[in-house]
């Protein structure tokens, strides 16, 4: 998601951190390189890098920017699964971070063989990219039953206030892509889109969802009468136009919605999962609640919010140093759907289970369609560390998985170094239970690109690897898509890594070398020239 930053949203955090978000450049007097030269990136064993050097040539940024670029820093992935082919799957993430909001560029990588080898393009969203705007944020991507894939992204210039919603699709599995789509954009010094998700139907090839927030008053973010209502739009063409987009919820005055996500029931009815905010002029006692609206006529129209729960996050921090934080997504749930059973499952950072004074990850499920969810349960193995950012997904059999990160391997008494570790905590009873098993060695989080966040009470830094991860079934298992930051290498601070895993004692472990290799498919569905 984008920092603070003109025509860019900064987050909500909850306390000290919490403000509606704003749209504005902090003061720099030119734009600045974190580095320019790719080093060899850092090794992490049973792990496969899904990124590579940056595709985009310094000379692609614009002239007037503000803040920080870190070129070759990816961060913010997120991964979709072929429903006809396992070994299919194409991942997207924020190439070449800023450290006040967006990238030059969103980044595409293709696995043909499950993960074991990785095509790299993009779509042109930016000038680095071949498209117009100067930044882009947020990427998300999907499946379509045909195999087709669709992915979104956020377009915004840093010197005005140009933003748009940009869709494009692929009839390659990925190897190449449509010119983007606009669903969404306007010019306006005092408004924002930020947010966006996108949902291919698994029942019907043709029909694709949009939805995300848009906020207004952002110059006077402490103003009772700003609103964020959650914004909705639809493609029935196998995503070649789109309708007109529309309010679908309307929290009101003093209110916001954000990180709004669609997934669809077995018997075709959509959940879309949002955080309702409220009391927006007071950051320090502004509640976030997560909740779900319903559709059964595939978005022509849908319910009032059915609430899920007070969602008690805090803030990341840096326990040995007081000037920086982690920014995570703390403020960006994630749901996945049991296609079996219906059961849905959300999870999201939540500090209750620490008496308020670690984030940790917490889970609700509903089993009759979302319209009533049980108590939150502790999904992270330990309450004594941080842990953020997480993402789930149901496999077979009903097991569920959450990946996220926590800091129970770093070293309180070296203070050179912030470790963190990528988890995997997988449940075969519904999700009352959960095993815990590491996805990656440490890494020193101190290396990730650095953002810049406005608070009430002045400018904060904060470490950043995204707001969200990546994380699929693959039949019994899981793959997931996630960042490491490489140890002491300013050259390239991050890279997307992908790792197969066992969901547990009794499940088939599957990993990319267990995967037959197929070649990329020529699509026998709905072929379009781009």
């Amino acid at each position: 998601m984008p920092s603070t930053a003109a025509a860019l949203s900064g987050r909500r955090p909850r306390g000290s951190l919490k403000a509606m978000r704003h749209r504005h450049f902090l003061p720099a007097l030119a734009v600045l390189l974190a580095s320019c030269g790719k080093d060899p990136a850092q090794s992490f064993a049973g792990l496969t890098r899904v990124s590579a050097a940056s595709p985009f040539s310094a000379g692609c940024i614009a002239a007037g920017q503000t803040g920080t670029n870190y070129p070759n820093a990816e961060v913010e992935p997120r991964l979709a699964i072929d429903p006809l082919d396992a070994k299919h799957m194409v991942g997207v993430w924020q190439q070449d971070r800023w450290s006040n909001g967006g990238a030059n560029g969103l980044g595409t990588g293709v696995t043909f063989d499950g993960g074991l080898t990785w095509t790299r393009t993009f779509v042109h969203y930016t000038l680095c990219s071949g498209g117009t705007f100067q930044r882009a944020s947020d990427p998300w991507v999907t499946f379509a039953p045909d195999g087709t894939v669709h992915q979104i992204g956020f377009g915004f210039d840093g010197t005005d206030f140009k933003t748009a919603m940009l869709a494009s699709r692929s009839s390659d599995g990925g190897l190449s892509w449509s010119p983007p789509v606009t669903l969404f954009g306007e010019d306006d010094a005092d408004t924002t889109i930020d947010k966006e998700t996108i949902t291919a139907d698994p029942h019907d090839a043709q029909t694709i969802y949009a939805v995300w927030d848009r906020l207004t008053g952002v110059n006077t973010p402490s103003s009772p009468t700003n609103t964020g209502p959650a914004w909705f739009t639809r493609s029935t063409d196998g995503g070649n136009s789109w309708e007109t987009a529309r309010i679908i919820y309307d929290p009101g005055q003093n209110a916001q919605t954000i990180s709004n996500q669609i997934v669809v029931l077995p018997d075709g009815t959509l959940i879309d999962l949002l955080v309702i905010s409220t009391n927006l002029n007071d950051p320090k006692n502004s509640p976030d609640n997560a909740a779900v609206l319903r559709s059964t006529d595939k978005g022509m129209t849908w319910s009032q919010p059915v609430p899920i729960a007070l969602m008690d996050e805090i803030v990341v921090v840096d326990p040995k140093q007081t000037t920086f934080d982690i920014r995570s997504g703390n403020i960006v749930p994630d749901i996945a759907v049991d296609g079996s059973s219906g059961a849905l499952y959300v999870v999201w950072e939540d500090a209750r289970f620490s008496g308020g004074t670690k984030e940790g990850i917490a889970l609700s499920k509903s089993i009759d369609g979302g319209l009533t969810w049980m108590a939150p349960v502790r999904v992270n193995g330990v309450t004594t560390a941080q842990a953020f950012t997480p993402a789930i997904a149901v496999a077979q059999g009903g097991i569920v998985g959450v990946s996220y990160y926590d800091l129970r391997n770093d070293n309180p008494g070296d203070n050179s170094h912030l470790l963190g570790t990528r988890w995997l905590a997988t449940s075969r009873d519904g999700g009352a239970t959960f095993q815990n098993t590491a996805l990656s060695s440490t890494f020193d989080i101190r290396n990730a690109p650095q953002t810049v966040e406005q608070t009430p009470s002045g400018q904060r830094f904060a470490y950043f690897v995204g707001d969200y991860e990546g994380l699929v079934a693959v039949g019994a298992s899981f793959l997931p898509l996630f960042v490491i930051a490489n140890d002491g290498d300013t050259g390239n601070r991050t890279d997307v890594f992908a790792r197969p895993i066992t969901s547990g004692p009794k499940v088939q472990v599957l990993v990319a070398a267990d995967l037959a290799v197929a070649p990329p498919r020529v699509r026998t569905g709905l072929r379009r020239a781009f």
